[in-house]
């Protein structure tokens, strides 16, 4: 069994490849892609996000299996509730045609913390090489804590004013999230709408921060890799770009989606599958529900699972999240390993 073995902090000079792994939080991120991305030379993500602990610890167990290599765990913070139970019920009305094409209940809209202490407390113990943490930052004496276990902390922000505040709770590195990203978008505000300043603009905003920069989103080609490190990133981060890799947990009908240029034509920002923006292939789901999603993240991530359960095992990608970023036509299929190496700048 390989353990991780570090005499040092991590840094990202000590990485072969400037490429992250994004953390892709329900299904495509798995412990084997991972370890792929991390034994290929860069720097793999565990996606700890709608997982409780101790499938978050079975996860870091499983990664360090198969790598000797430093890895990351991405977490998600925990924020109050910014939907009315009225409001939810509304958008439970409109989704109810939706469940019964599929004949399922929907879920129970709940608000939850995502099992932050627990979650806290195993990384405190198990202490990977870097922990990132998306939807905002955590306080100052959780960053010590990490710290003091030799923990790197990264943070996900889309503009200067997170940026800033991260730093002020100790942040190692940025992870500069643009809005040309998959996926959801890491602001820190949960009710309002991202900023639109485009991946390269927010680089320059931030140029004057004496902080290593990661940038992410849209970063598909090694041209995309290049482009970035010239603007001053020390590191990318992508994640559609992993969606076809053999290592990746991507549903059968997502895949199919982001070949099938066809049928899906254009990606979009919304927030009817989670109650959060994200950015996703543009399908019928978007199509009916976009105009009365409300904000509302969990719950209304919690209420429309088992919808997107039903349609999964359906092959249904119409009422799926195909979460995919701008560039998604340039993905391809293949072994994790190469697609990191057709990133390399």
């Amino acid at each position: 069994m390989a353990t991780q073995h570090r005499h040092t902090r991590f840094t990202f000079e000590s990485l072969e490849l400037p490429v992250l792994q994004a953390p892709m939080a329900g299904g495509p991120s798995t412990p084997q892609l991972a370890a792929a991305v991390s034994n290929g030379g860069g720097l793999g993500f565990v996606a700890a996000g709608y997982k409780t602990a101790a499938a978050m610890r079975a996860e870091i167990a499983a990664v360090r299996e198969q790598t000797g290599k430093p890895f990351g765990v991405n977490l998600f913070v925990p924020q109050a509730s910014v939907v009315s139970r009225a409001t939810l019920q509304q958008y439970a009305d409109s989704l109810a045609p939706d469940a019964e094409r599929f004949g399922v209940a929907l879920g129970e809209p709940r608000h939850d913390d995502d099992d932050w202490d627990q979650k806290l407390e195993a990384l405190l113990e198990l202490a990977p090489a870097v922990a990132s943490f998306t939807f905002d930052f955590p306080e100052a004496s959780v960053v010590e804590a990490l710290h003091r276990r030799g923990v790197y902390v990264i943070a996900t922000v889309t503009e200067r004013s997170e940026a800033l505040q991260a730093l002020a709770a100790g942040a190692d590195a940025l992870c500069v999230q643009g809005p040309e990203a998959g996926g959801h978008r890491g602001t820190f505000r949960a009710d309002a709408p991202p900023p639109l300043v485009p991946l390269h603009g927010i680089l320059g905003e931030l140029a004057d921060l004496e902080v290593p920069l990661v940038a992410a989103g849209g970063i598909a080609t090694a041209n995309h890799t290049r482009a970035a490190l010239t603007v001053g990133a020390v590191a990318v981060q992508a994640g559609t770009a992993f969606l076809r890799a053999d290592e990746a947990g991507t549903k059968p009908a997502h895949r199919a989606a982001l070949s099938a240029s066809d049928r899906f034509t254009t990606t979009a920002v919304t927030r009817a599958f989670s109650g959060r923006n994200a950015r996703g292939l543009y399908n019928e789901f978007m199509r009916r529900h976009d105009g009365d999603a409300p904000y509302g993240y969990p719950e209304i991530h919690h209420l429309t699972t088992p919808l997107r359960a039903a349609a999964a095992a359906a092959g249904e990608p119409d009422w799926l999240n195909l979460w995919a970023g701008i560039n998604y036509r340039n993905t391809v299929e293949g072994s994790a390993e190469s697609i990191l190496r057709s990133l390399q700048p």
